[in-house]
């Protein structure tokens, strides 16, 4: 549960809506070291970049990542806590990574003292991907200490690269807001991309204030592979340039868990426009 991770999340709508443009008041909406930014930013950036490379930590993990001497790690820690959890300062509270649902508890280490631990949300692993400028290579580093949080992307990310390259980081596009939703898609692809957009909306439509982790990485898998099948940008020759269906094909087909996953959320949007079908085809006749 959301709550279980200390902080409470929606859906991928909420993502845009809410999570994405607060965190960018909050923490930035481009990368610090591309534009010179406030301290504050700068500070939470490089935090949720540590998180994004090391995967689950303390703060005191967090801190020895790039320090080695006990009295900068303990000041870092604490400035790292306090980024967490947000504090009170002159009777105005500063709001945390926690309460905005970027980053969320991940159990405890009894290494020492028991302390919570923690990693990107789903939320904070797209926020990273839209304002951070990571390289190729940090996502790839990223994919890998969060295949288990994201398993039908991040989780088949080599399988993936050997498939489609460098397309696989259009998971950017969804970081950037882009929903792929809009009416024009009809017209870009003969693959049916917009209805099935349209059925993912649809079938998380209640979840915009809380949903489970696991259902969210679904909504976000299903897509990236939706996704794959628009055209990224027209060739000088005027045609659309996008993976073949073929090879969209091939790349379901050659998982099993992969092909039965996604084709049963196909098998789901057939029977949506289907029931939707027969209460057209009802109006006709009442």
């Amino acid at each position: 549960m959301p709550l279980e991770q200390g902080t409470i999340y929606g859906n991928l709508h909420a993502y845009k809506m809410y999570t994405r443009p607060t965190s960018q008041r909050l923490f930035g909406e481009y990368s610090f070291r591309k534009k010179p930014s406030t301290k504050h930013h700068e500070n939470v950036q490089k935090m949720l970049e540590v998180l994004a490379l090391n995967g689950t930590l303390t703060t005191w993990g967090m801190a020895k990542t790039h320090l080695d001497d006990v009295g900068g790690i303990r000041t870092k820690e604490k400035e790292y806590r306090r980024l967490i959890v947000g504090r009170m300062a002159r009777g105005k509270h500063t709001v945390g990574l926690l309460e905005v649902g970027l980053i969320v508890k991940n159990g405890k280490s009894f290494a020492k003292a028991p302390a919570d631990q923690y990693r990107l949300s789903l939320h904070g692993i797209l926020y990273c991907l839209d304002v951070l400028d990571l390289s190729d290579k940090q996502i790839d580093s990223m994919a890998e200490k969060y295949a288990d949080v994201l398993p039908m992307v991040f989780g088949k990310w080599t399988y993936l690269k050997s498939n489609i390259g460098k397309e696989v980081y259009r998971l950017k596009n969804l970081a950037g807001g882009l929903f792929m939703d809009n009416i024009q898609i009809a017209k870009i692809s003969n693959f049916p991309v917009y209805e099935l957009m349209t059925y993912l909306n649809v079938k998380y439509q209640n979840n915009f204030e809380q949903i489970e982790e696991k259902e969210l990485a679904n909504q976000i898998s299903i897509w990236f592979y939706t996704n794959l099948l628009v055209p990224a940008k027209l060739s000088s020759s005027g045609k659309r340039s996008s993976l073949e269906t073929k090879q969209w094909k091939k790349i379901i087909h050659g998982d099993t868990d992969l092909k039965k996953w996604y084709y049963g959320f196909v098998n789901e949007a057939i029977k949506f426009y289907n029931n939707r079908f027969s209460k057209l085809k009802k109006l006709e006749t009442n």
